[in-house]
């Protein structure tokens, strides 16, 4: 049987578009990216088996960014502070549900 190398593997896109327009960058997005990846390690579920957070490109979502996008299952968030970080952290990573108040369509 084949397995995924992470449990969870998240992509945060960290764009900067030039000339103020829309991009994730906009709204913190490295800084949430960091957070995530500062609390996964406190709460030690970051590793093989485990969870990876890793910056993208432009995932070509930026009128609903900031996004990010967990695999294996491909489930598209949008958030706006570290709340709603915490919320995935808690909810998705640790229980496998999805946040559907943050969920954004496939």
């Amino acid at each position: 049987m084949n397995h995924s190398y992470y449990h969870y593997h998240l992509f945060f896109c960290t764009n900067q578009r030039a000339e103020g327009k829309t991009c994730c960058q906009n709204h913190d997005a490295q800084a949430m990216r960091d957070y995530l990846k500062k609390r996964t390690k406190e709460l030690d579920i970051i590793g093989a088996g485990k969870v990876r957070a890793s910056t993208a490109g432009c995932l070509a979502r930026c009128s609903k960014g900031p996004v990010l996008v967990v695999y294996p299952e491909a489930i598209w968030y949008s958030y706006k502070n570290q709340t709603d970080i915490d919320e995935i952290i808690s909810e998705h990573l640790q229980n496998g549900r999805i946040v559907e108040r943050l969920q954004i369509d496939n």
